[in-house]
């Protein structure tokens, strides 16, 4: 009697917390500051083995594919696993009132009653095993009903994350023609400075600074949109931030343009999503290393000013682009080592070819030899 008892108990406890833990995962629009939630351990437990595993890869190509089924693999496991936890837990509970049930095949255990709670769940009904009492009838009618509304729920939310994820992929793409593949913040500025047309990248901050405030609504109510990786091998949604972030911080401290006041604004709206985020998914800042030493500082400086961007960092406006980085860089760095995510370079010293260019089409040279030189150099062919 007391087994029986205790198995209820926990079957209903069960069943609470899954039903709590999804609504909370997929339905609640907010974040969730609980420490322990069941889809927290979840992902725990399961992205560490594959992130073992993908460090192992040393193709890039190969790793990306590899790390890019866990996210949406994740999803449907967890999926799989809450159900079962349902079924498990009406089990438990159909078992506490004595397998109330009738069955073809002989004996009734404790497994023809998770047997009939995962038919009654699925809404299979196939008949072999039956209640035949009024509280295993109450408890298959609810069974039935809430597998019906928690299976329908669930999946009915499955295109808004994945919604969410191409909204995110847009301007990620969008990032290719302005800054280059992977995108640095050098080449950003300096493919506006071409067109002389520096203070139009108020128009450009402004719209990810609409971005990062997005990323920061659509990965706080969906953190499993950070394990999405995005459609190239070179490109990341905290790639696509850092980049901001060092433009920003450029413009903040040495580049006399308009866009100076957009660039505060991108700078603190970008810095927001970024510690929001490390503290959803408990990272702490990593201090390690350098981005930007002395020696690259002084490159920096001379490519863009070789390229037409008037950068004028010495003295007091060096110590506050020092400052500015100081606030993202230990929080990009432990986002990147935690998804296992290649952080961009403020500028490469080798001409790199964009995503669009290193086709299998433009590896055989067939499309731009045939192009006129001077559209090769106006469109940066």
């Amino acid at each position: 009697m007391v087994t029986h008892l205790f198995a209820g108990v926990a079957g209903f406890l069960l069943i609470f917390v899954v039903l709590f833990d999804a609504f909370e995962t997929v339905v609640l629009p907010r974040r969730v500051t609980r420490r322990f939630r069941l889809t927290a351990l979840f992902y725990r437990m399961t992205w560490r083995p594959w992130r073992w595993l993908g460090r192992h890869v040393h193709k890039v190509r190969r790793r990306e594919s590899f790390l890019s089924y866990y996210g949406p693999s994740s999803l449907i496991i967890l999926l799989g696993l809450w159900a079962m936890a349902l079924v498990f837990g009406f089990g438990l509970i159909e078992w506490s009132f004595g397998s109330k049930v009738q069955t073809l095949y002989g004996p009734v255990s404790i497994w023809d009653d998770i047997y009939l709670s995962g038919t009654t769940f699925f809404t299979i009904g196939l008949g072999d095993v039956a209640p035949h009492a009024t509280a295993s009838r109450v408890i298959v009618f609810f069974e039935g009903a809430l597998g019906l509304g928690f299976l329908g729920t669930i999946i009915g939310y499955l295109p808004v994350i994945y919604s969410s994820f191409s909204q995110r992929e847009v301007a990620i793409s969008l990032l290719d023609a302005r800054a280059g593949s992977p995108p640095t913040a050098a080449e950003l500025l300096i493919r506006y400075a071409r067109e002389k047309d520096l203070d139009s990248l108020s128009e450009l901050l402004h719209d990810w600074e609409r971005w990062a405030a997005e990323l920061l609504e659509s990965h706080l109510s969906y953190p499993v949109l950070a394990y999405f990786r995005s459609q190239h091998d070179n490109e990341s949604w905290l790639a696509a931030l850092t980049t901001i972030l060092d433009a920003s911080s450029l413009i903040i401290s040495g580049i006399d343009c308009a866009a100076k006041h957009q660039a505060e604004l991108t700078f603190a709206m970008s810095r927001h999503a970024l510690v929001d985020l490390a503290q959803v998914f408990n990272i702490e800042p990593v201090g390690d290393g350098e981005r930007l030493p002395p020696e690259s500082m002084e490159k920096l400086r001379d490519l863009l000013l070789r390229e037409g961007v008037s950068f004028s960092c010495r003295g007091k406006s060096e110590c506050e682009l020092e400052w500015l980085r100081e606030q993202y860089e230990p929080y990009v760095k432990g986002l990147a080592e935690r998804f296992l995510l290649t952080l961009p370079p403020f500028y490469t010293e080798k001409k790199k070819k964009d995503n669009w260019q290193s086709s299998a089409w433009k590896q055989k040279g067939s499309a731009t030899s045939q192009q006129p030189e001077f559209v090769r150099q106006e469109y940066h062919l």
